[in-house]
């Protein structure tokens, strides 16, 4: 991995309760970042773990200076994520799942030279070329309606805004990530909601996708929390809190 300044690209993983997956997580992200030829940098964020996730990701960063852990108290993924895009210095900000349901070299199909212009590029698992594997049917399907949803109340356009990995620019991600309010599953919707108000393109990267019996979204439960959240957007956007003073969008 190169070590010119200043960093091309900073990969964020939010961590909770993530002492067993992190380690081998580490491990290919790390190894991924040595094998280009661009420079790096990996940034752990746990919060509200109840394990050794952070003395786990600190004891590792020990060995590799590619990686920052930084520690959140509170809980929420959007939380965890916030935190991680306003500490890195990247020119290109990647949101990395601790899980790596999408093989971690297909991070450069984010990047340029192989995605040219980059604003916003975010993994999609229905975009033509995509690949879905073991994923449960009832699983694809409750993800569906929640799209659809998604497509009706904030984004219309996209076929999958829930994939856990995303690319934003540096700059457009220091723009974005202040004016987030949600901080559970579905601050990702939040944050291109209003990238889209500001006129940023967003395009979806068709990706391979492994389903993991291990993840910690309860179908159910989440998608209530997550339905709640699209209609907060919506009230937030009327209420003008995503504009800056004295500019319309």
């Amino acid at each position: 991995m190169s070590t010119t300044s200043p960093v091309f690209l900073s990969i964020i993983i939010p961590a909770h309760n993530e002492e067993k997956r992190l380690p081998a997580t580490l491990q290919q992200v790390c190894g991924f970042l040595d094998r280009q030829e661009y420079s790096g940098e990996v940034l752990v964020v746990e919060n509200g773990s109840r394990d050794r996730t952070y003395e786990v990701a600190r004891d590792y960063a020990a060995d590799h200076p590619c990686l920052r852990v930084l520690r959140e108290p509170g809980r929420g993924k959007g939380l965890a994520v916030r935190a991680g895009m306003l500490a890195a210095c990247g020119q290109y900000r990647f949101i990395c799942d601790a899980d790596l349901s999408m093989p971690i070299e297909q991070v450069n199909r984010f990047l340029p030279p192989q995605l040219a212009d980059v604003e916003i590029a975010i993994a999609s698992r229905e975009s033509p070329g995509s690949v879905r594997y073991n994923e449960p049917h009832y699983r694809h399907l409750v993800g569906r309606v929640f799209n659809t949803l998604v497509r009706w109340m904030a984004l219309p356009g996209l076929r999958d805004t829930q994939a856990g990995f995303k690319c934003f620019r540096g700059d457009i991600a220091a723009e974005l990530f202040p004016l987030q309010t949600i901080m559970g599953w579905t601050f990702d919707v939040e944050v291109l909601y209003i990238a889209r108000r500001r006129g940023y393109r967003i395009v979806e990267v068709p990706i391979d996708w492994y389903f993991n019996a291990d993840s910690k979204v309860r179908v159910w439960r989440d998608s209530v929390t997550m339905f709640t959240d699209l209609l907060a957007i919506r009230r937030n956007a009327r209420r003008g809190l995503y504009e800056p003073p004295g500019e319309n969008y």
